[in-house]
């Protein structure tokens, strides 16, 4: 399979660090858009535009760089009938543009794929969707830094925290738009829950935090659960370690099993 990566940023290069880790051999080739030339790992071609990396022919793409990458590089990845993997899911609080996006999808035959990123139970949430869901509410800890750059510094002293502090209360949809880079979760229970503007967000600056807590609980006609997931951040305080291995995982399901592991057959969620 020939694989294809877009950006090089913090979730960029964890996941080719995993890559060479766990799927070394197993890729026919890789290639990696960014706006500038970049240092990356041998064997890896640095392409500067979107279209030398769609010269490249990948099978798969996954995007990696942020809410203005999926309006301006994956609508094409997608028309050139490219299964694509998006990692940054809250750009899709744009109706408009996720329904460009699946049009495309459609018309060319790829597939859109939202993996779950940092956050667990999706599979238990959108079977429980088709019985009906009253309410879904996350809960988000993280500490301070992790919220700088962000619209939190208009609400709190993110410097002289002492306690846990809420900076957001609201949806979904708001949250997506307010804080690209730390509520891509809510987007994925959104999207597999009760939609952007019914699902429900809190999230809070924690100084006490060392590393990103996701929470929510979801109330259905069949069931209720509770997922808490405590994840340690990936050298950027607003990303969890655990969404490159999220991609990871998108990207070896779709190879054959290791000749290593010949009982471990991929099996798709």
């Amino acid at each position: 399979m020939r694989l294809g990566i877009i950006g090089h940023g913090t979730i960029g290069q964890a996941l080719l660090d995993l890559i060479r880790l766990h799927a070394a051999g197993r890729l026919d080739h890789v290639a990696l858009l960014v706006r500038h030339a970049v240092d990356a790992p041998q064997g890896v071609t640095v392409c500067t535009s979107l279209d030398a990396f769609l010269e490249t022919r990948p099978d798969l793409i996954v995007e990696c760089a942020g809410h203005g990458a999926v309006r301006t590089s994956v609508p094409r990845c997608l028309g050139a009938g490219i299964d694509t993997i998006i990692a940054s899911t809250g750009a899709l609080a744009d109706d408009g543009l996720y329904a460009e996006l699946r049009h495309l999808a459609q018309a060319s035959g790829a597939r859109l794929i939202l993996p779950t990123g940092a956050i667990g139970g999706i599979d238990m949430l959108s079977s429980l969707r088709m019985a009906g869901i009253h309410n879904v509410a996350y809960e988000g800890h993280k500490p301070p830094e992790a919220w700088k750059g962000t619209p939190a510094e208009q609400v709190v002293d993110l410097d002289h925290l002492t306690a846990e502090t809420p900076v957001f209360i609201g949806t979904a949809r708001e949250a997506a738009r307010l804080f690209p880079k730390n509520a891509n979760v809510t987007a994925a229970l959104a999207l597999d829950g009760i939609g952007f503007d019914r699902t429900k967000v809190t999230l809070i600056a924690d100084p006490a935090a060392t590393g990103n807590s996701h929470s929510y609980i979801v109330d259905s006609a069949v069931g209720s659960y509770r997922m808490t997931i405590t994840g340690a951040p990936s050298g950027n305080a607003k990303t969890s370690a655990t969404t490159a291995f999220s991609l990871l995982r998108e990207i070896l399901n779709r190879l054959p099993p290791a000749a290593d592991q010949p009982g471990s057959a991929p099996v798709s969620t």
